[in-house]
């Protein structure tokens, strides 16, 4: 479970994820156009898992891989320096343009579809780049591709990263539906960390996918049965919004790391809940770095990352501080990392879940 130090010279986390420039329209329950608008934002679930690692750790310790198409704004451009540009791979396509999708709200619901073809990426592009050979390697995908992903990081030589995955549905579905769980089971061997939110868990397992603890802590278990990790060493950890994380591992009773922000006394920070996931796994990914494989401490730096993306919409603002030593400080939304996961241990250890 714990990162391969070995591999140290490399970067700490990196995504395979999209970045999409994400664009928005509104509309009221029936259809009316609301007249609200939302300037093109910096998209993608590999960005917002970024992000969530870069929380923790410098600019040169986390990467993903950019499609910048010949109309890649310049503002986004501006925007993602300012998170560190060593942390970003570009790769330019003058003939064609920057990935988009449509995010569609009509009402509460909101629609998603592309609006330009995508460009996946996978492990073979990070050879021969600054981001080869990642200690931890996270993808978000259906459990088809994520089979062709992991035969992929078997055919390079001397690469065996910590694997954080990500399960969703293919495009055509709503969810994951219990038609890909043996595409699951087949994968779960070559998989760290396997990291459903709580209603694609239940779904891809026939359960009623009305989440409560206890049907999350029997989703747990069942993929721990099911065999996670080569030697079944793995983890599942299931996010739950704002009932918290579920953390299972084997041959131990099922955990839950509660949500920084738990939507009760403070439910004025909830924002927008866009990308808190993804930006939770980069908080894990980094978490597993930083604390030599330790599942459950990684999930209290994911919370905190996660913590983070939800207060507005779009990603967290970074920016520095002097401490009283007069040292430059990272603090993100105004506030330091640090600071919040101590809060965060805190709470745990006055509700005896720590």
């Amino acid at each position: 479970m714990a990162p391969d130090d070995n591999n140290s010279e490399h970067r700490a986390f990196v995504s395979l994820g999209m970045f999409i420039i994400d664009e928005f329209s509104f509309a009221d329950e029936d259809g009316k156009p609301t007249g609200k608008t939302v300037a093109p934002q910096i998209g993608g679930g590999g960005t917002y898992a970024s992000i969530g690692a870069r929380i923790w750790l410098p600019p040169s310790q986390v990467g993903m891989i950019i499609d910048r198409g010949h109309d890649f704004p310049a503002h986004i451009q501006d925007a993602l320096n300012a998170y560190g540009p060593d942390m970003w791979h570009f790769r330019d396509h003058p003939n064609r343009g920057t990935t988009r999708a449509l995010n569609a709200y009509r009402g509460e619901h909101r629609g998603f579809e592309y609006l330009t073809p995508r460009l996946r990426i996978t492990p073979r592009d990070l050879m021969d780049t600054k981001l080869s050979h990642p200690r931890v390697l996270h993808f978000i995908c259906s459990p088809t591709r994520a089979a062709a992903i992991m035969s992929e990081v078997k055919q390079v030589e001397d690469w065996h990263p910590t694997t954080v995955y990500e399960p969703i549905p293919k495009r055509s579905q709503d969810r994951c539906v219990p038609e890909e769980l043996p595409a699951l089971q087949t994968v779960l061997p070559d998989i760290s960390v396997l990291s459903p939110n709580a209603e694609e868990a239940l779904s891809l397992l026939s359960m009623p996918t009305n989440p409560t603890k206890q049907s999350i802590e029997a989703a747990c278990s069942a993929f721990l049965d099911m065999g996670v990790g080569p030697t079944g060493g793995g983890a599942v950890v299931i996010r739950s919004g704002s009932m918290g994380a579920c953390i299972g591992l084997r041959g131990s009773p099922c955990t839950w790391v509660e949500a920084f922000w738990d939507g009760e006394d403070n439910a004025d920070k909830v924002v927008d809940v866009t990308g808190a996931g993804n930006s939770f796994l980069g908080g894990l990914g980094a978490g597993l770095v930083l604390n030599k494989g330790d599942v459950r401490e990684a999930t209290a730096y994911a919370t905190v990352s996660a913590s983070y993306t939800i207060e507005q919409e779009g990603l967290p603002r970074l920016s520095q501080v002097l401490d009283e030593n007069g040292q430059a400080l990272e603090v993100w939304n105004g506030e330091s990392p640090h600071r919040r996961l101590q809060v965060l241990h805190d709470r745990l250890v006055a509700k005896g879940t720590k």
